[in-house]
């Protein structure tokens, strides 16, 4: 087991920043060797952060290759836009260096492909940052359901409901480096966005794990949420007054090998009075719903709201429940610590990641899986089988304190230093 891992960390635009000061820099059993991005002004950014944590200075690079080449490097981080995301990941995979990617959607399905590949080739891991995988609720209910509180899972629904053309969408406009993500609106109609709430509901299936996912039907409505918003808010620039591929709601209904079924519905450009993940559980002895903020379990009086509190008392997940003690830290509740943290103790034991590169491939693939489906007016559309009959007879699952397909307590292991 090493002390102390060395990694270089590419990308640092609003994401990549923003776990970097949160996360990354307070974990003293990582040293960071490189920062590297295309843009001047964010790699001074980056240094002048790690100058302000007291931290020794990294060297700045501008070209990735750079940190493959380094012998010292044992892990990479992926913190770039969507569309780089693998081309970067599979030459650190190549290099031999742990690789930790930041969450997205494939563009094509070779991508998922080589990913497989490379790792089945060179045995280097890959982790999909995933960290809604780690949020309190999503993790309680992992627990519940592995203890067959919820009987015989049934169906399970999410959602990404975030209404984004202030944020993600447009939100750019006063930086010179504007976001991709408008760019993959204008021409793409598809679930954009599928792993914070496919994630963990694979998790809670056993997706790749003794179950698959087997087909898929998307449909699309039409496309206006964008074109009204530019219209009322961005007279001004002309640019963006164009139509839109993307559908303003997608629905994708995902039918599973042991006969679960898996609703998402992608939602981000109308107006919307709040975020949610809409992590809904369904089992023949009960039933967890995000929307209600509750758990119903069979004999229980009706109606059910707001009870999640007295569940977390009571089958909080011991990650979750020694987290909380201790206090929030990183950022998004603590999941980005925590799912930060289950990378870096893999890295340091030398073991295979919580969510591997099967699973990265499965859930990255929903995207260009649905844009196919859509253009055949919600046909079904088969889902490869990534694990290539694996999943029926995989290795034994990596225990530890942040395993996510079986329950494990390990208090040897601490989630933060003193």
């Amino acid at each position: 087991m090493k002390e102390k891992i060395t990694i270089g960390y590419i990308g640092l635009g609003r994401r990549g920043f923003d776990v970097l000061r949160d996360c990354i820099t307070e974990m003293k059993d990582v040293r960071i060797k490189y920062l590297c991005d295309l843009h001047e002004n964010r790699l001074q950014k980056g240094a002048d952060l790690l100058e302000q944590k007291g931290l020794p200075g990294a060297t700045l690079a501008v070209d990735y290759q750079e940190i493959l080449r380094d012998p010292e490097v044992d892990a990479v981080y992926v913190m770039t836009d969507w569309a780089s995301h693998a081309p970067i990941a599979k030459d650190a995979m190549r290099a031999g260096k742990y690789t930790a990617m930041e969450v997205g959607c494939a563009l094509n399905l070779q991508d998922c492909w080589d990913l497989v590949d490379i790792y089945e080739q060179t045995g280097t891991p890959l982790m999909m940052l995933e960290n809604c995988c780690y949020n309190r609720r999503e993790m309680m209910v992992l627990n519940m359901v592995k203890q067959g509180l919820f009987g015989e899972i049934v169906h399970c629904d999410g959602a990404y409901c975030h209404y984004l053309p202030e944020t993600e969408l447009f939100g750019f406009l006063e930086d010179p480096i504007r976001h991709y993500r408008i760019g993959q609106y204008r021409t793409r109609n598809c679930e954009q966005y599928p792993t914070h709430e496919l994630g963990p509901i694979a998790k809670v299936l056993g997706i790749n794990r003794g179950n698959r996912m087997v087909r898929l039907n998307s449909i699309a409505s039409k496309s206006a949420g964008i074109k009204t918003y530019v219209h009322d808010h961005l007279a001004d620039w002309k640019e963006f007054d164009t139509d839109y591929a993307q559908g303003d709601i997608i629905t994708t209904v995902i039918t599973c090998e042991g006969g679960e079924t898996i609703t998402l519905r992608l939602d981000t450009t109308l107006p919307r009075a709040y975020y949610s993940r809409n992590f809904t559980v369904r089992g023949t002895k009960g039933m967890s719903s995000e929307e209600r903020r509750a758990v119903f379990l069979e004999g229980m009086e009706e109606p059910i709201e707001n009870n999640e509190e007295e569940f977390f008392a009571k089958y909080d997940h011991p990650l979750q429940a020694e987290y909380v003690a201790l206090g929030e830290r990183g950022g998004h509740g603590g999941m980005d610590w925590l799912v930060n943290r289950g990378f870096i103790e893999s890295v340091k034991n030398g073991t295979n990641t919580p969510i591997d590169v099967y699973d990265a491939a499965a859930w990255m693939s929903i995207a260009v899986l649905s844009t196919a489906s859509i253009e055949q007016n919600g046909a079904p559309v088969e889902i490869p089988d990534f694990t290539r009959g694996k999943w029926q007879n995989r290795e034994p699952v990596t225990e530890g304190k942040y395993c996510l397909d079986k329950v494990c307590v390990d208090h040897t292991v601490k989630i933060m230093e003193d």
